[in-house]
């Protein structure tokens, strides 16, 4: 396990876990827990026992409540600090949203502001049928920028995306279900979400690593402007995975009736 004032990371098998630890302000995040949030995933990045990632909250009463209120006067009073700010949290979220591998938002609780930016990063949501959700800009006079507003608007939709901007208000999870904005809804009983999460994950790690790399990285390309999709580099993906041996143990296992064993190659 590794292990900061404010963030831990540690491996269960084939799954990389990236933990927000400030629950005493429901997981308020600092410029120092962004930095540090980067180099946990940059760690994951390049480690091949990792084929999934998860990011949650500890405490059990938030995922992330959005950024530390209390640290404003030290990190973003100033114009400078303002831009250094925004530069180092869009490179965090970044690094989640363009990660090259499988990553899942494990939400129990409250998914605020930056929370909810966080969380819209991440492939796969998964919550609690008791967390909330919301952005609530509109209420602090702050602006969002294009990469997070077009990051929510793609799973949203804009008119949703509007309601929640417009409002400024909590919505329950149920809510942020309909939206589409969380993929399943677990009961709040304790450790059930938890269970939940090493499940799905361990099925992903179990899938062939190639076939999902490919799958990433080409939806990620349908969701670009026409004009800046790299096609070509999706193609030599699948291209990829027809030549590989995970294809031949994947046929060979299905003939044998047996699960396969993929080693990514």
């Amino acid at each position: 396990m590794a292990e900061t004032d404010k963030m831990l990371s540690r491996k269960d098998g084939r799954v990389g876990y990236v933990t927000f630890n400030n629950p005493e302000r429901h997981n308020a995040v600092s410029l120092d827990m962004w930095e540090t949030a980067g180099r946990m995933l940059n760690d994951f990045a390049k480690d091949p026992e990792v084929a999934v990632v998860v990011i949650t909250g500890a405490g059990g009463k938030a995922f992330v409540s959005g950024a530390d209120i209390s640290r404003f006067e030290q990190e973003r009073s100033s114009e400078d600090a303002v831009a250094r700010y925004n530069e180092t949290v869009e490179k965090s979220y970044a690094a989640v949203h363009g990660f090259p591998k499988p990553t899942i938002a494990m939400i129990r609780g409250y998914c605020i502001g930056g929370g909810m930016g966080l969380a819209t990063c991440c492939d796969i949501r998964i919550a609690t049928e008791g967390s909330r959700f919301a952005v609530p800009a509109a209420k602090l006079g702050l602006g969002y920028g294009y990469a997070g507003l077009k990051r929510l608007v793609d799973i949203v939709g804009p008119s949703f995306a509007m309601e929640i901007f417009y409002t400024a208000r909590q919505f329950t999870a149920a809510e942020a279900k309909d939206m589409g904005l969380v993929n399943r809804l677990i009961p709040d009983a304790p450790g059930e979400l938890e269970a939940y999460v090493s499940d799905y994950a361990n099925v992903i790690a179990g899938n062939a690593p190639l076939t999902i790399r490919a799958a990433k990285a080409t939806i990620a390309e349908a969701m670009k402007e026409d004009s800046r999709r790299d096609i070509a580099r999706s193609e030599a993906l699948v291209d990829a995975c027809f030549k590989s041996n995970d294809y031949a143990e994947g046929r060979k296992a299905f003939m044998e009736k047996r699960k396969p064993v993929f080693t990514g190659t």
